[in-house]
C-alpha cells in the first residue's frame, strides 16, 4: 500500500519538532522550509555570502537524520572563538559551502540529505535571497525577520521586499499531498512567510489535502501578545481563506505557575489562551490533548506524542 504523503510548512525550532517525532511514522514528509531569516550565524553568512538563509533547513535535516545522536550533534556544534568563525554552526557552514560550490541550494540539500541518512525531502521556499518586511498598525516599516522579531511591534501586513520566485516541485509536493501541516513556531516569521506569497496559499486552498494547524502554546513577544488560539487562526485564514483548515491541534496542559512566571519575566511570553467559545462555532475540528512536556525546565512540545495525534488524523 502507497504510504500517505504529508507536506510541512514553516521554519525555525518549532517545525523541527514536528519532524523529530513524525520521521518514525510510515508516511512520507516534504518540509518546505522558509530562507528569509537573517540572524545569528545564518544572518551573517547570508550578506558575507549573498545566499538563502540556512540555518533552519540544517535545523530541519539534523532532526530528520537517522544518524545516531552524536553525529547529529555536529551539525548543531557552534564555533566558539576569537575568529569570525564565532558562533557559526558547523551545519551552517557546512550547507553555505555546497551552496557555493553548487550554485544550487535544493542540490546542496540533496547532498546533505545524504551525510545525514535523510530519509525524507527538505525544499527551500525559494532560491532567492528573500527579506522578510514588516508594515505595524502605526504605520511603520520594519526590515528584517531578526528586526521584525525584536521590534516587539504588532504588524497589520508582513510581505517581502523582492518578488519571491517560489521552487516549482514547492506546488507540486502540496498538489501531491494527503496532509498539509502549518506547524507551530513563530506566526509571523516562520509560517506567514509561506502564506504571504499568492501562489502558495493557493496552491493550499485547491489542494485535496486536508489542511491542520498546530498552535502554539506560548504567545511571541509583541507579536502575539494577549493572543488566543482563534487569533492565530484568523490571522491565517486572512491569506489562505475561511474554511481552508480542518483540524487544529491545540495543548491543554496546566502548566508550572512557577514556570509560567519565568516565561513571562525573562522572556516576555504567556501560555496562549484557548477560547472555547469562539473555538465550539468554528467549522474545523479541533484536536486537544496534554502536548506538552516540561521536564528540562522549558516549555515545549512532546514531538512523538504529536506526532501519534498527527498519524491518527491522517489514517482515519
Amino acid at each position: 500500500m502507497q504510504r500517505k504523503k504529508i507536506v510541512v510548512l514553516g521554519g525555525g525550532t518549532g517545525t523541527s519538532t514536528v519532524l523529530k517525532g513524525l520521521k518514525y511514522f510510515p508516511v512520507d514528509i516534504t518540509a518546505i522550509i522558509t530562507v528569509s531569516d537573517d540572524g545569528r550565524s545564518t544572518g551573517r553568512l547570508r550578506k558575507e555570502f549573498y545566499t538563502p538563509a540556512v540555518g533552519d533547513i540544517r535545523h530541519v535535516l539534523s532532526n530528520l537524520s537517522t544518524l545516531p545522536d552524536e553525529v547529529k550533534d555536529i551539525m548543531e556544534y557552534r564555533m566558539s572563538t576569537y575568529s569570525d568563525l564565532n558562533g557559526h554552526s558547523m551545519g551552517n557552514l557546512i550547507l553555505t559551502s555546497l551552496y557555493k560550490e553548487t550554485g544550487n541550494l535544493k542540490t546542496s540539500i540533496e547532498y546533505m540529505s545524504k551525510l545525514l541518512r535523510v530519509e525524507h525531502t527538505v525544499l527551500p521556499l525559494s532560491e532567492d535571497y528573500l527579506t522578510l518586511m514588516g508594515e505595524t498598525d502605526d504605520g511603520e516599516i520594519i526590515e528584517g525577520e531578526e528586526e521584525i522579531t525584536l521590534a516587539r511591534k504588532h504588524y497589520k501586513r508582513i510581505f517581502y521586499k523582492e518578488k519571491p520566485h517560489i521552487l516549482p516541485e514547492v506546488f507540486q509536493e502540496i498538489a501531491d499531498a494527503d496532509l498539509i501541516i502549518l506547524s507551530m513556531g513563530s506566526l509571523y516569521t516562520s509560517i506567514l512567510p509561506h502564506l504571504i506569497c499568492p501562489e502558495v496559499s493557493e496552491a493550499i486552498a485547491s489542494s485535496k489535502a486536508k489542511v491542520m494547524y498546530i498552535c502554539n502554546v506560548m504567545t511571541q513577544p509583541g507579536e502575539t501578545d494577549n493572543f488566543t488560539v482563534s487569533d492565530h487562526i484568523n490571522i491565517l485564514e486572512q491569506y489562505i481563506g475561511y474554511d481552508t483548515i480542518n483540524a487544529v491541534i491545540i495543548s491543554n496542559n496546566l502548566l508550572p505557575r512557577d514556570l509560567l512566571q519565568k516565561y513571562a519575566t525573562e522572556e516576555q511570553k504567556d501560555q496562549v489562551i484557548i477560547d472555547y467559545d469562539n473555538l465550539k462555532h468554528a467549522n474545523y475540528e479541533v484536536i486537544e490533548s496534554d502536548l506538552i512536556t516540561t521536564t528540562d525546565g522549558t516549555i515545549k512540545h512532546d514531538s512523538l506524542k504529536l506526532s501519534s495525534i498527527i498519524f491518527y488524523y491522517l489514517m482515519k
